[in-house]
């Protein structure tokens, strides 16, 4: 068996520490003129390397670039995408967070893949292999107002919003990627609506050649889709057993045939996991997933805690992937 230490994708954008505040007073000094566009991409990359820094200090074999360029996880993947304006805010979810509402105001063209190019600058700061993470097309379908009845409805949305997922995830495999995420938070709460999560992920999957696909679900209890799930057409199914009391009892009894991301670390509550259990939990989830390899990291991104209980998560799920490895990373 074997066991990754990796993320699921953010990761805090400040910190209390001096150097972890340049983004903050860069953004502030553009509001008043101050700063300019160059400044702030130069404050967002500082963070970027701070935050893959900081992953590959805790010994994760996987990293993330933190997506600190991200304005939220909607609207960041359509802002170059024709056909698509920029909304108003909405919660995320459950949590504090609010993200810009995509609108539908024409047939949507992908103008230029965005996320390669933050992927291309990370991998130039990391020493460890980097994660890209992508939004799936029915989360951004589900979350976007279709304003001018543009499509006919969610399907006809959602697929041509895949074509703005394929684009990049074809762009990723380009330059380099070996494992592709792919969030798609919203279907827990829809599980009627799978078959579009799985006709997009059908051409992720081509497009992806021969780079992993993962598929990570968060923000509500997998277990009742558990067994539809693991059939999805992903080298990597990614679930937050913060959300599903039952998950445990459920992969342990029914297997898993995919590889799992074991989101056993709760990225939303300050509160320390104790190492003990952890590993426990760990150790028998294993047996029952058929390749014999999993990633253990953080049930979601890692940007709803302060930065030093990031660390400390991340610390935690190095400690325990090395232990669990018999001592290697």
């Amino acid at each position: 068996m074997r066991l990754h230490a990796t993320s699921s994708g953010s990761y805090p954008r400040i910190g209390d520490r001096p150097e972890e505040q340049v983004l903050r007073k860069a953004i502030a000094g553009l509001d008043r003129g101050e700063k300019t566009e160059a400044d702030l991409e130069e404050a967002r990359r500082t963070m970027v390397g701070l935050a893959i820094g900081e992953q590959e200090a805790a010994g994760l074999d996987i990293v993330t670039d933190g997506q600190i360029g991200w304005y939220d996880p909607v609207s960041h993947m359509t802002r170059s995408v024709a056909g698509v304006e920029i909304g108003g805010l909405l919660r995320y979810f459950d949590t504090n967070s609010y993200f810009r509402q995509p609108v539908i105001v024409g047939p949507i063209e992908m103008e230029e893949p965005r996320v390669v190019q933050e992927y291309r600058y990370a991998t130039g700061v990391a020493t460890k292999p980097v994660k890209p993470v992508l939004t799936g097309a029915y989360t951004l379908a589900k979350l976007s107002i279709n304003r001018q009845g543009v499509y006919r409805d969610l399907e006809a949305l959602c697929e041509a919003i895949s074509s703005v997922v394929v684009a990049e995830v074809a762009a990723l495999a380009e330059a380099g990627a070996q494992l592709i995420q792919i969030d798609e938070p919203c279907i827990l709460n829809h599980p009627e609506e799978l078959p579009l999560v799985e006709a997009s992920l059908e051409a992720a999957r081509a497009a992806a050649g021969s780079a992993a696909l993962a598929l990570y679900t968060s923000f509500g209890d997998a277990t009742p889709l558990l067994s539809r799930l693991v059939e999805l057409p992903v080298d990597v199914l990614g679930l937050d057993f913060t959300y599903s009391p039952g998950l445990i009892e459920a992969i342990a009894s029914q297997g898993s045939p995919k590889t799992l991301g074991l989101g056993l670390l709760d990225a939303r509550n300050t509160k320390m996991e104790e190492e003990e259990e952890i590993v426990a939990l760990v150790e028998g989830l294993l047996p029952a997933v058929a390749t014999g390899e999993a990633y253990l990291n953080p049930s979601t991104g890692l940007e709803y805690l302060p930065r030093e209980k990031a660390r400390a998560k991340c610390d935690l799920i190095g400690r325990i992937c090395r232990r669990l490895n018999g001592g290697s990373s």
